[in-house]
């Protein structure tokens, strides 16, 4: 019963800025770990970020400087604020979370992914 649902993908220019959410919802103990994951056309899913609960974060040397991943604990959502977009960044992106039932076991969720499209 445990979902994520993305939002905030659409079609930006090349330079501008997305801010993506991912919120958790179901029946929810605990979350860990968060993290995005990206797909391009012709390319295989990749790690774009991760946060843990504490807040450490680590990013692909593509993004580094560009994005940045951040969280709401309270709101069991994860953000990703992208900006100075490129072209390369054309992709569904997936929000990906570790979360617990009932704070005993773990697995990861994911959402259905949201489309982001740079132009020119």
């Amino acid at each position: 019963q445990v979902q994520l649902v993305e939002s905030g993908g659409g079609l930006v220019q090349t330079g501008g800025s997305l801010r993506l959410s991912c919120a958790a919802s179901g029946s929810i103990f605990r979350i860990n770990d968060m993290g995005w994951y990206r797909q391009g056309p012709g390319n295989q899913r990749e790690l774009v970020a991760t946060i843990t609960t504490g807040g450490s974060t680590n990013y692909a040397p593509s993004v580094k400087g560009r994005f940045t991943i951040s969280r709401d604990n309270a709101k069991n959502t994860v953000y990703l604020q992208m900006n100075s977009l490129k072209s390369e960044d054309t992709a569904v992106y997936s929000c990906n979370a570790v979360i617990s039932k009932n704070g005993y076991s773990y697995r990861y969720y994911w959402g259905q992914g949201t489309r982001v499209t740079v132009s020119s």
